[in-house]
């Protein structure tokens, strides 16, 4: 059996007494086993993180970036590999893995303009002889905890900024899936990172506890379900640390009469059932404007989902694969019947399916449901699977509401021709990623990504510009240099620059 160790101090370390499996959804078996630390290794590993970080904060950004660009490199090398080990203790398909690591990559090329990034501001000549000017310095020992979903994306986002910056960073990933980001920390020893800088630690509730509670590590960085991400904010925040939490997501997708409904239904097919609909930027639930707008989306909707093939994520003829686990397939059925049970009409139902030769994958077929309405659980809920909601609207001012008012306000889009219509619903929609015409509206490295509301808690995003504040802490200094000239008295008011 493969065991999947931690990573410290640049080498892999066992320890923990709690081993779980970890398995391969497409065939439903265990294919590996990891252990859960406790707070005696996380303590190891913020001690090999603060040995080893001054060195590296003290190093200029230029030969940090170095660094940044040979793990892209490494990164690109090693694609392939990557991507069937992660698709392995996923379930998504390879091309779908593949999209994952490089939307992470695309954060790691973001560091390497780290040298630009980190500069200040000056200004001469502020007051009599004074300047002023300001720098931006790395925390020290900070940490990322990541979910299952995007074992190599989230932990990249996180960590490339973090480095870049100067800091130490101490990764938790998901113990569903843990391989990837034990294989991203040895691919950045082997671009030059030093060791102590990306340490590795599993662990559940007990790990992200020490985490929290470990006076060292200055900030934390999270992605998972909405009540988790609301605890970590909460107990970061009272232990004095810099937190920014992302949460769950019900996202929408408004079609208006106008829309051009033949790449509408094949943009939110892709987007409701791609990765099995475990994504937080996923699209669950589409929002036709007028019944003529909606009897003819669901008609295409059906036809298309008819052509929608499920396979094994190393099946590359499949649109996507299984779900994470056992119990997620149950919880998501669980979800489909109480839709049912609500009131709304299941029109394709996808549980009790199985693939032929994998009875024991974790599998669920597309389902669509129609007239769902505000008041039902299942749509005030994060399914989280490959599952569509159909929710009507009469007016786009409707539209506008629903997502305005549900308790997660992550991504959203509308699909129109009209460009009126797509500015006024970008500005009045309490949502904190707009697409238009867009079905997955991830900002591009080089912008920042974050929800409102229960999607998001804390001030500032993950990466771009943001990640960078986040990872840092600015400093201003006001400077006057003596001349030899007559001495300035001392004044006792507050000092102005008059």
């Amino acid at each position: 059996m493969r065991t999947i160790n931690h990573f410290i101090g640049g080498r892999s370390v066992t320890g923990g007494d709690r081993i779980v499996p970890v398995y391969d959804p497409s065939v439903g078996q265990i294919q590996a086993e990891v252990a859960l630390g406790r707070a005696d290794l996380l303590a190891r590993a913020v001690d090999d993180a603060r040995a080893a970080q001054p060195a590296w904060a003290a190093l200029n950004p230029q030969r940090r970036a170095r660094v940044m660009f040979r793990l892209k490199e490494l990164i690109e090398r090693d694609m392939d590999e990557l991507a069937h080990l992660l698709s392995r203790e996923h379930g998504k398909v390879v091309a779908d893995s593949r999209g994952d690591i490089q939307r992470g990559l695309d954060v790691v090329e973001f560091a390497c303009g780290i040298p630009h990034l980190l500069k200040g501001e000056y200004s001469e000549g502020a007051g009599p002889g004074i300047d002023v000017y300001s720098m931006r310095q790395p925390l020290g020992v900070v940490a990322g905890i990541t979910p299952f979903n995007f074992p190599a994306m989230i932990p990249l986002w996180m960590l490339a900024p973090a480095i870049a910056c100067g800091n130490a960073f101490i990764l938790k990933p998901s113990e569903r899936d843990p391989s990837v980001p034990v294989r991203l920390a040895e691919l950045a020893i082997e671009a030059g990172l030093p060791a102590g800088i990306l340490n590795v630690v599993h662990g559940d509730k007990e790990m992200v506890d020490a985490i929290l509670d470990h006076p060292e590590i200055k900030a934390v960085s999270f992605v998972g379900s909405s009540d988790i991400a609301n605890y970590v904010y909460g107990r970061g925040a009272a232990a004095g640390k810099r937190v920014q939490c992302m949460g769950g997501a019900k996202n929408h997708g408004i079609v208006l009469p106008d829309a051009d409904l033949d790449q509408a239904v094949a943009d939110i097919i892709g987007a409701a059932y791609g990765s099995a609909g475990e994504r937080c930027m996923a699209l669950p639930v589409v929002t036709p404007v007028g019944e003529s707008t909606a009897a003819l989306l669901r008609e295409k909707l059906v036809s298309e989902i008819a052509r929608l093939r499920v396979g094994t994520a190393t099946n590359p003829d499949a649109h996507y694969g299984p779900v994470v686990s056992a119990e997620h397939k149950a919880r998501v059925e669980a979800y489909i019947a109480m839709a049912a049970a609500e009131g709304a009409e299941i029109v394709v139902d996808g549980r009790g399916f199985e693939l032929q030769g994998h009875e024991e994958g974790y599998y669920l077929a597309p389902t669509l449901i129609d007239h769902v309405t505000a008041d039902m659980r299942s749509y005030q809920d994060e399914i989280f699977g490959p599952v569509l909601q159909i929710l009507r609207a009469e007016t786009l001012e409707e539209a506008i509401g629903y997502p305005s008012r549900h308790q997660y306000g992550n991504g959203v889009a509308i699909f129109t021709r009209n460009g009126d219509y797509a500015q006024r619903f970008a500005s009045q929609v309490e949502v904190g990623m707009v697409g238009i015409n867009v079905p997955i509206p991830v900002p591009v490295a080089y912008h920042s990504f974050g929800g409102w509301k229960r999607s998001g808690f804390g001030d500032l995003d993950q990466y771009g510009m943001d990640g960078i504040r986040f990872y840092t802490r600015g400093k201003k200094i006001t400077k006057r240099w003596p001349s030899g000239g007559a001495v300035v008295d001392q004044s006792f008011v507050i000092p102005t620059m008059r």
